[in-house]
């Protein structure tokens, strides 16, 4: 099965199902805090890491994040950017407007972000902590690029799997990805049956119940 296949699923999918997933396997993914920063759409796509860490002199540098920018040569790529700063940008149009013209498909920051109009007007998603308008510039620089990167207090490596929607954003490791999405696809269609049988009167505690749940696990051992 092809990456791309694997992101059409992935897409098929929301954080919520992707999350319980995470759950019945044992994996960690799910992380608090990392929410949409502008009315943006839900990215699904595959991490490309970079660390950011304090600028300790005043010495010209190349801006973080611009030269992994340049070097985007495939169109399923989500910029993965730790080490963001309270109140410091990580983040803006610029860097926005040459992520979209390389056809990336958005940017998690566990940080913040300025010029936030900027994204939204080229309709850039970018999730993060939250805004400000405090520059970057002699306060933080990349420290390394590829690498693996702890966002949120999740592991992620370059290449793994990113989808993040209105209620968050969820890494999957790229060795789990197949094992993520079946696992997924089973907890979408038994919730979709629950809602539904709800909606046709059945009683919403005999529906909820954690034997219904547990169903779910005794499939995924078959």
């Amino acid at each position: 099965m092809t990456h791309l296949s694997f992101l059409d699923r992935l897409a098929g999918l929301d954080t919520n199902t992707v999350s319980d997933a995470l759950d019945f396997l044992d994996l960690a993914g799910a992380t608090v805090g990392l929410r949409p920063l502008w009315a943006c759409p839900k990215i699904v796509g595959r991490a490309s890491t970079i660390q950011l860490g304090p600028k300790s002199d005043t010495a010209p540098t190349v801006h973080l994040i611009s030269p992994v920018i340049a070097r985007v040569n495939s169109d399923d790529r989500v910029l993965v950017i730790a080490g963001g700063i309270d109140g410091i940008s990580c983040w803006g149009d610029i860097l926005a407007n040459a992520a979209k013209t390389r056809g990336l498909r958005g940017s998690v920051i566990d940080g913040f972000s300025r010029d936030i109009e900027g994204s939204e007007a080229i309709d850039y998603p970018v999730y993060g902590r939250g805004v400000t308008m405090v520059s970057a510039r002699n306060r933080l620089i990349q420290l390394s690029s590829g690498e693996a990167v702890r966002i949120a207090g999740v592991l992620v490596h370059e290449n793994d799997y990113v989808i993040a929607d209105r209620c968050g954003t969820v890494f999957v490791p790229a060795a789990r990805i197949e094992e993520v999405l079946d696992l997924g696809e089973r907890i979408a269609r038994r919730q979709d049956g629950m809602v539904a049988a709800v909606r046709s009167g059945r009683s919403v505690e005999e529906v909820m119940h954690d034997k219904e749940f547990e169903a779910i696990r005794q499939e995924q051992s078959q």
